[in-house]
C-alpha cells in the first residue's frame, strides 16, 4: 500500500514538474500585451487550455475588460499553474482596407549615412581623419559645426570650408546620440580638405502597400524596415514619398537565389508622404485613395491560426490579384516581430510565375477568414515558396503611434 502511495505521490510531482515547464515555456512564448474588441473576451489558441483571469489575488472570474483602458489579465495554464500577467487594451476593432498594390520609394534621409571610410593622401602620407574621429560606416551625421547637415553636400562645404581646422561632428549610431572632433586634411588628390569618408543621403526603391485606414488616410507597408543595403542600418527619415509605380517586369525565384519585382516609376506624380521607418514598415500619410475597395476588420494576433489563407500582391502592372497560401506556424512573441508567421504558396498560377515569394513583394497583406492578419515579409533563400509575414497588428500598432506622435 505504501509503494503504491509513494509511486502515486512521485507520478504527481512529475506532472506537476512537467506542467510547470510547459507553463515557463509559454510565458517565453506569449507576448506581455494584447488587443481585444470592445465587450469581448480575451482567448488564447494553444495546444494545452490557457484561462484568462482578472490579475487579483484569488479571483478566477473569466476576464473581460470593462473599459477602454483595458486591464491586466492573469494566465493560467489549465486554470492552476500561473504563467504570466499580461496586459489588455480594449479597442474597437479597426477596420483597414487591404492593399496589394506596389509604390515607388522615395527618402530623404534625416542627415546623411557614413557609407565607408577611407585613406586620404597628404603631403606627409595617406591617413584618415574619420577613422582617428572615431566614426563608423553606419552612422547618421546631423551637425558640422553647429550647421544642419541635410546632404553630402552640406557635409562637403563644412569640411572643406574648414580650413584644416577641427569640427565638432554631432551624429548618432544605434539611436544613440554622440559628438566628436574631426579635423580635415588636405588632399593632394583632390586639392582640397577632406575627411576621409563617404556618405549618402537619400535612397530609392519599391514595396507593397500593405493596408490604409480610411478615416485618417495613414497606411503601412513593407512590414520590415527600408535599411541601407551597404550597411543595414535602418534609414531614418527626413523626407519621403510614396510614388506610383508599375511592376515592369519580374526575376523568378529558385533555391538559392530569391526572385525579384522590377517597377518604373510613373512620372513625378506622389501618393502619400512617408513619415515613419523601423522595424515594422514603413508608414504614412495618402494624398489619394489607392483602391475603392471596402475595409475588412483586422485580426487581432490571438485571432491568426495555421491554416488556408490568401495573399494579395501585384506582379504585373498596376492591379493586384489574389492568390492561395498557407500559415504553417505562429510565433506570438515580439511586439515589433516581422517573423510572427511562416507562410507558404500554394497558388499554383503565382508559383508558375514567380516560383513563390520574390523581393518587392514585402507587405503584401494576408487575409484569412475575412480579416487582415499580416503582412508578407522574407523569403526562404533555399525555398522560395515559403517565407515569414508579420501581424498585422504588430504595423498597426506602429502606424497609430506615429500619428499620435505628429
Amino acid at each position: 500500500m505504501y509503494k503504491h502511495l509513494r509511486r502515486a505521490a512521485f507520478a504527481a510531482a512529475a506532472v506537476m514538474l512537467s506542467l510547470y515547464g510547459t507553463a515557463g515555456y509559454y510565458s517565453w512564448k506569449l507576448p506581455d500585451s494584447y488587443y481585444i474588441s470592445k465587450d469581448s473576451k480575451l482567448s488564447i489558441n494553444t495546444t494545452l487550455p490557457i484561462t484568462v483571469s482578472k490579475a487579483e489575488s484569488d479571483a478566477l472570474t473569466v476576464f473581460s475588460a470593462g473599459s477602454s483602458d483595458g486591464g491586466t489579465a492573469s494566465l493560467r495554464l489549465l486554470g492552476v499553474v500561473p504563467i504570466k500577467n499580461a496586459e489588455v487594451q480594449e479597442i474597437e476593432t479597426p477596420m483597414l482596407v487591404p492593399g496589394g498594390q506596389p509604390f515607388g520609394i522615395k527618402l530623404q534621409m534625416d542627415g546623411v549615412m557614413v557609407i565607408e571610410l577611407g585613406e586620404t593622401e597628404t603631403q606627409n602620407g595617406s591617413c584618415s581623419p574619420a577613422e582617428e574621429a572615431g566614426i563608423r560606416a553606419g552612422d547618421i551625421i546631423h551637425r558640422a559645426d553647429g550647421m544642419s547637415i541635410e546632404s553630402s553636400a552640406d557635409l562637403r562645404q563644412a569640411v572643406e570650408s574648414s580650413g584644416g581646422d577641427a569640427i565638432e561632428i554631432e551624429f548618432t549610431r544605434s539611436d544613440k546620440s554622440m559628438e566628436t572632433s574631426l579635423t580635415p586634411v588636405f588632399s593632394q588628390d583632390e586639392g582640397c580638405y577632406t575627411a576621409g569618408l563617404w556618405v549618402r543621403d537619400s535612397i530609392a526603391g519599391i514595396g507593397t502597400l500593405t493596408f490604409y485606414e480610411p478615416e485618417t488616410m495613414t497606411f503601412g507597408g513593407l512590414g520590415h524596415p527600408i535599411c541601407d543595403g551597404d550597411t543595414g542600418v535602418c534609414i531614418p527619415i527626413g523626407q519621403g514619398n510614396a510614388c506610383p509605380v508599375t511592376i515592369s517586369s519580374l526575376v523568378k525565384g529558385s533555391a538559392g537565389s530569391p526572385g525579384m519585382l522590377e517597377g518604373t516609376f510613373l512620372g513625378e506624380d506622389i501618393l502619400g508622404n512617408l513619415v515613419y521607418n523601423n522595424r515594422c514598415g514603413v508608414f504614412g500619410v495618402l494624398s489619394s485613395t489607392p483602391s475603392e475597395a471596402e475595409p475588412i476588420p483586422m485580426a487581432f494576433k490571438q485571432e491568426v491560426k495555421t491554416g488556408k489563407a490568401e495573399i494579395i500582391c501585384t506582379i504585373s502592372g498596376t492591379e493586384p490579384q489574389t492568390y492561395t497560401a498557407e500559415i504553417e506556424k505562429i510565433d506570438m512573441a515580439g511586439a515589433d516581430s516581422t517573423k510572427n508567421m511562416i507562410i507558404r504558396i500554394t497558388d499554383q498560377k503565382l508559383l508558375d510565375a514567380t516560383g513563390g515569394i520574390v523581393q518587392g513583394m514585402s507587405g503584401s497583406p494576408i487575409i484569412q477568414d475575412g480579416k487582415l492578419v499580416g503582412a508578407v515579409t522574407h523569403v526562404f533563400v533555399d525555398d522560395p515558396t515559403r517565407g515569414y509575414g508579420i501581424f498585422c497588428e504588430n504595423m498597426y500598432r506602429q502606424c497609430t503611434s506615429f500619428i499620435s506622435m505628429n
